[in-house]
């Protein structure tokens, strides 16, 4: 990679991925060697030179790939079932990156490509021998446009011979939890309209990523989950823990953030399913309902307990659903607390919908296309059909800041493609009578696949 007045280019290898629903180019990789930071001298063969450095670089994390059998910290399996080709190298260039947020899985930039005048993030995390790292294989599996865009990627090596993976994705304004804590600050609820806007998309994307392509986030809190304040668009993101679960492997127990953790992986389970991205969903709802975490618990077990006390003492029945290692354990009785008393101000649907979301046994809860269907969706499909409106058109408040009619909110609605579905990709896990009552229920704009 070279670099000019604060512009880094650096030689892009084109990736072509046979994917489950279009055979397409999904996304590019880069493949570098140093970062710009690192003020390397360049000559009149520089791009020769990065050539070899970033062979090396490639190789490196080949022959670790092809012949550690690398498993990840938690002893879980390591398997890629990636298939691409390598095609013809192009060169992309940007301006200085920016530090927008950095956590335990490293740093987060944004900068602009300058070819397509695209503003992108560029997430960068160290690439440890020791653990198998799925994001990048996951990524280039998933096309949804709830879910966080793979770009490019390339590989970098630092000083300390250290090799970086870097993904260059979509770029979006804030999280959710900074938006909460936007309406946090000012003493005043999210709007409900919002959040209904939010959570509709959160579960067509766990439709899509449960049952198209068998992904588990094992991740999701506000934190994970991006959005466009001005549009209401959000999108999935950090998938540093996904994972494909497969019934035959066992998986870590130790997964997701404390206050959005599932409780069977409390209990210690190891074949937990895709149900656990729900839990945690309606962990996410409930905060943006009340304005803080509805169980935060200072420990594993403590978290538990705040589950506990809200609702109550799991059944045998509900034990042994978790973890039947668990059935003779001693459990204190407490009576559950109705979610009607929790959530005072909001109304019978949405407490329904919570109700059924937040069960002990993971069987019980809805799953993410039967969540698109309660009817405390059916507000966003009223609008777009105008069926059961008042024809006068009444004012509806969605923010704090502005009023919208029901014309400009059926244009966000249809901006958002909230109600658009594409059959091959999103319901090709259902069978024929299944696919015609879904058809019924989430009309109007269900895509032919």
């Amino acid at each position: 990679m070279s670099s000019t007045n604060g512009v880094a280019t650096a030689i892009v290898h084109k990736q072509v991925y046979f994917g489950h629903a279009n055979n397409k180019t999904k996304y590019l990789s880069i493949i570098k060697d140093l970062n710009t930071d690192n003020n390397r001298n360049t000559n009149n063969n520089g791009n020769d030179l990065l050539t070899n450095e970033n062979n090396e670089v490639v190789n490196t994390i080949n022959d670790r790939d092809n012949n550690n059998n690398t498993k990840d910290n938690n002893n879980e399996d390591g398997s890629d079932d990636t298939n691409t080709i390598e095609d013809e190298p192009v060169t992309i260039s940007y301006p200085t990156t920016e530090v927008i947020g950095h956590g335990s899985f490293g740093v987060v930039f944004t900068t602009t490509i300058i070819e397509t005048n695209e503003l992108v993030a560029i997430k960068k995390v160290l690439q440890d021998k020791r653990f198998k790292n799925r994001e990048l294989e996951i990524m280039k599996l998933i096309n949804h446009k709830n879910v966080i865009n793979l770009k490019y990627f390339f590989y970098e090596k630092d000083s300390h011979n250290e090799i970086y993976l870097n993904l260059i994705i979509d770029y979006m304004p804030q999280s959710l939890y900074q938006r909460l804590r936007h309406f946090v600050h000012q003493r005043s609820p999210m709007p409900r309209f919002e959040i209904k806007c939010y959570m509709y998309q959160i579960f067509k994307a766990l439709n899509y990523l449960h049952n198209n392509i068998n992904v588990c986030h094992r991740d999701i809190k506000p934190q994970n989950l991006l959005v466009n304040p001005s549009t209401f668009e959000l999108k999935i993101c950090d998938f540093g823990s996904a994972k494909q679960l497969k019934i035959t492997d066992p998986n870590v127990s130790y997964i997701c953030s404390r206050y959005y953790r599932a409780p069977e992986l409390i209990f210690g389970s190891t074949n937990y399913t895709n149900q656990i991205d729900i839990w945690s969903t309606g962990c996410v709802m409930a905060e943006l309902l009340l304005g803080q975490p509805m169980f935060p618990g200072e420990s594993g077990i403590d978290q538990l307990v705040e589950i506990i006390k809200i609702l109550g003492t799991p059944s045998k029945q509900d034990i042994c659903a978790m973890n039947s290692n668990y059935m003779e354990h001693k459990f204190p009785q407490i009576k559950p607390i109705p979610l009607n008393n929790v959530f005072k101000k909001e109304d019978e649907v949405t407490v329904s919908l919570l109700t059924n979301i937040l069960k002990y046994d993971p069987m019980e809860r809805l799953n993410s296309l039967q969540c698109l269907c309660q009817k405390y969706f059916d507000e966003l499909r009223i609008i777009t059909t105008g069926v059961g409106l008042n024809p006068d058109g009444d004012n509806l408040t969605i923010n704090n800041e502005q009023n919208l009619n029901l014309n400009q909110i059926k244009s966000l609605v249809d901006k958002l493609e909230l109600l658009d579905f594409n059959v091959s990709e999103e319901f090709n896990h259902l069978n024929s009578i299944q696919l015609d009552a879904i058809k019924l229920k989430l009309l109007p704009n269900i895509i032919p696949g």
